[in-house]
C-alpha cells in the first residue's frame, strides 16, 4: 500500500517541480530527470510524458542544440503561459501542503 500512496503524492508534485526546475534555466529530458530524482524518486519513462503534454499544451517550447558530448539534444524552455500556470499551481500547492501539515502538526499533539 505505500507504493500505490507514494505514487499519487509524486504524481501531484511532478509537474510543478518540472516547471520550476525549466523555469530556472532550459533543460534537455534526461537532465531533468536526474534534477527530479534529487528530490523525488522518479523514472525516465514518467518524465517524458509530463514534458510532451507540457510542450502539446503551450506550457513550454522544444528545440534542439548540438551537444558537445554526443547527439543533439531537446531542450525546454517555459513560455509565458507556463509561467501562469506554474504560478496557479506554485500557489496552489502551497496551501494545500500548509493545510495537510497543520493537520498533521495538530494530531501529533492529541
Amino acid at each position: 500500500m505505500g507504493d500505490i500512496i507514494n505514487t499519487q503524492f509524486k504524481k501531484g508534485v511532478l509537474e510543478l517541480l518540472i516547471f520550476l526546475m525549466v523555469k530556472k534555466k532550459d533543460m534537455y529530458g534526461y537532465e531533468l530527470v536526474e534534477s527530479v530524482s534529487k528530490v523525488v524518486d522518479v523514472s525516465e519513462g514518467t518524465i517524458y510524458p509530463i514534458l510532451k503534454r507540457l510542450t502539446n499544451e503551450g506550457y513550454f517550447e522544444a528545440y534542439t542544440k548540438e551537444s558537445t558530448e554526443g547527439p543533439i539534444r531537446k531542450y525546454y524552455h517555459i513560455t509565458t503561459s507556463g509561467l501562469e500556470i506554474m504560478n496557479k499551481e506554485l500557489k496552489e500547492w502551497q496551501k494545500f501542503s500548509k493545510s495537510v501539515n497543520d493537520y498533521i502538526e495538530r494530531s501529533i499533539k492529541k
